[in-house]
């Protein structure tokens, strides 16, 4: 049996206390600068369902008109040959290209979410651009559409024409109350039940 030998555990060394008047900022130095402004990030979750929903919707008729049609263009005569099937190439093209076109259409209106700071409010739109836009006390948004809570969405959504900080009119579709739109919003178009 091996003889007990006491075994040392390394601690680490305690700060030395600060010299007296370490705590003084020297002449002409500036305090740590203050922390940022506290974002209030607020997620567009029933517009972007809205979206998603509306392009699902989209792409699944596409595929049905698109399988249709290319079930009647092979069953028609002389549907199996070489010119048939270069004009289902550019057929096929075609449908590509409404599909990606459909899918922008669907999905840019209804951003990701918007950021509120005390000095602007940053709408983060669906494919990541970011927009500067006045505070909400100087936003007054517009009123274009209102689409109640459906299938396509469980919570309303409001369609909003925003002034950005450079003066462009921009529209985007918000979870209702996402942004507060006031009594002086117009109602352009039509509202729910029409």
């Amino acid at each position: 049996m091996a003889s007990p030998r006491a075994i040392r555990i390394p601690r680490p060394k305690s700060p030395d206390p600060a010299p007296p008047g370490a705590g003084a900022l020297p002449v002409g130095a500036s305090p740590s600068p203050a922390p940022p402004a506290k974002v209030d990030r607020r997620p567009n979750q029933a517009a972007t369902e809205r979206a998603r929903r509306l392009a699902l919707l989209y792409i699944g008729m596409l595929v049905v008109l698109y399988g249709a049609f290319v079930v009647l263009d092979r069953s028609a005569p002389g549907g199996t040959s070489a010119s048939a099937a270069t004009g289902l190439l550019y057929f096929s093209a075609f449908a590509a290209i409404l599909g990606v076109g459909g899918l922008w259409v669907a999905l840019s209106p209804a951003p990701r979410a918007i950021e509120v700071r005390p000095d602007s409010v940053t709408v983060i739109e669906a494919w990541g651009v970011r927009r500067a836009f006045p505070p909400l006390g100087e936003l007054r948004p517009t009123l274009v559409r209102h689409y109640p809570g459906s299938f396509l969405s469980s919570r309303a959504v409001d369609t909003l024409e925003l002034t950005d900080s450079t003066g462009h009119r921009r529209t985007y579709q918000f979870e209702e109350g996402l942004i507060p739109t006031g009594t002086s919003a117009v109602r352009l178009g039509p509202t729910a039940g029409s």
